[in-house]
């Protein structure tokens, strides 16, 4: 009889999965908000929502209605678009991984 050949096992290659459109949105909010080395209760005041609505929104914990992530934005000085093509790039991408 023949020789019993072992194969060797088959390693599975898992991605990581993509983050949420949420999680790029918050890194990105985080992000502005510590180049301008502002603090949370500043931003939450003039953006109208509470240091723990904004601070959940930066780590991706809540997924904001259009009108509240137009204020937060606004309280950066940003506009929604320019936020939303920040939060796109491939390089944000590579960052969250």
């Amino acid at each position: 009889m023949g020789e019993i050949l072992r194969l060797p096992a088959q390693q599975t290659r898992t991605a990581a999965p993509e983050p949420l459109w949420r999680e790029l949105v918050g890194r990105e909010l985080h992000r502005e908000r510590t180049r301008r080395e502002e603090r949370l209760v500043d931003v939450a005041e003039r953006a109208g929502v509470s240091v723990q609505y904004l601070s959940e929104v930066e780590r991706g914990l809540k997924d904001p209605s259009s009108e509240m992530l137009q204020a937060i934005a606004g309280a950066l000085d940003l506009d929604v678009r320019e936020l939303a093509g920040r939060a796109s790039r491939p390089d944000a991408l590579c960052l969250a991984a």
